[in-house]
């Protein structure tokens, strides 16, 4: 909307200040700002109790960036309004215009003072999305004027000190005031996985996990304490999670055990539920997608002769195994 109070045409038998309010606005459309100051001025000086008249000039000083000239015109056009009992749409805007100004001249705090104070008069659906923008910039604000890397070790450290204790949930608080120190470290998320882990609290450890691994793909605790999660009721993912581990460190003993681990689970499964939960698998979701491995396979189910020939390709006879191992092909 353009900002301006507009009544147009022009109402037959209209006062000479609604005159020079409707040549205000003209002016104001056509972006000839200090005219339309000038007209609107004149409008102010024939009836001075028209709100009106002092939000139309607050909304060209707006535009013009005069943003003290902006506070002083609407806060006259709020007294005005109150005076002469305006619309209360008028007073909310010329309130919300306030709040505004403030906002532009990096004043958050009087500019939510502003805004407050126009929806307490009315509760406008674009003033009311314009508060709630603020709202998030001064939240935003907040929470990076938080950050503070050197607090978060302190914190940190305090919840190691309570999990070496065995005090899990009391570690807790002082993992999550690390995060809100230093958003981007991945290791107290990785932490406080482990003591939601130690409470049971396996969902909110595997929310942890995920924003740890999403942090920091190269930090191996995020999928070492992944995969011990997934790994009693989902070896078949499990065993995936490990594999990422050991591309990091191929000489990790966990993630060793962890993956000869899940290799035997998922061999125990019946061959339905295995062939179910590799569907899972991304590894094994791109071979099947893979149109030349989708060919091989119908050939193999026609002539098992051409079995033979298609695994005499390394890479063919490799992912045909990865297939056999997940349950997903059966060799008679």
């Amino acid at each position: 909307s353009s900002g301006i109070n507009a009544e147009w045409p022009l109402r037959p038998g209209a006062t000479p200040s609604l005159k020079s309010k409707e040549q205000g606005n003209a002016a104001y459309k056509a972006k000839n700002f200090d005219e339309a100051i000038k007209h609107y001025d004149a409008a102010i000086v024939l009836d001075p109790t028209d709100i009106t008249f002092y939000n139309n000039k607050g909304a060209v000083h707006f535009e013009k960036g005069e943003y003290d000239a902006v506070i002083e015109v609407c806060s006259k056009a709020v007294e005005v309004g109150r005076e002469y009992r305006a619309d209360y749409k008028h007073i909310s805007k010329a309130l919300a215009r306030v709040g505004k100004a403030y906002a532009k001249k990096d004043d958050l705090e009087q500019a939510q003072i502003y805004y407050d104070k126009a929806i307490t008069e009315h509760r406008d659906p674009t003033i009311l999305k314009e508060r709630s923008e603020l709202m998030k910039e001064i939240k935003e604000r907040e929470r990076l004027a938080y950050i503070d890397p050197a607090k978060s070790k302190e914190e940190k450290t305090k919840g190691n000190e309570q999990f070496k204790a065995g005090k899990y949930a009391d570690a807790i608080p002082f993992y999550t005031e690390a995060i809100k120190r230093n958003p981007k470290d991945c290791v107290p998320y990785s932490n406080r996985a482990a003591c939601y882990t130690k409470l049971m609290e396996f969902g909110l450890a595997m929310q942890d996990c995920d924003k740890c691994i999403e942090l920091d793909d190269k930090f191996i605790k995020g999928y070492l304490r992944k995969a011990a999660l997934l790994k009693i009721d989902n070896p078949q993912e499990a065993q995936t999670v490990y594999k990422k581990a050991l591309e990091l460190d191929g000489n990790n003993l966990e993630a060793k055990q962890g993956y000869q681990h899940c290799m035997s689970a998922v061999r125990s499964l019946p061959p339905e539920e295995r062939a179910k939960a590799a569907m899972n698998d991304p590894e094994i979701q791109n071979i099947l997608q893979d149109p030349a491995m989708q060919m091989i396979l119908e050939q193999m189910q026609k002539d098992p002769a051409a079995a033979q020939e298609h695994l005499k390709n390394p890479a063919v006879a490799e992912k045909f195994s990865k297939l056999v191992q997940s349950g997903i092909v059966s060799i008679r």
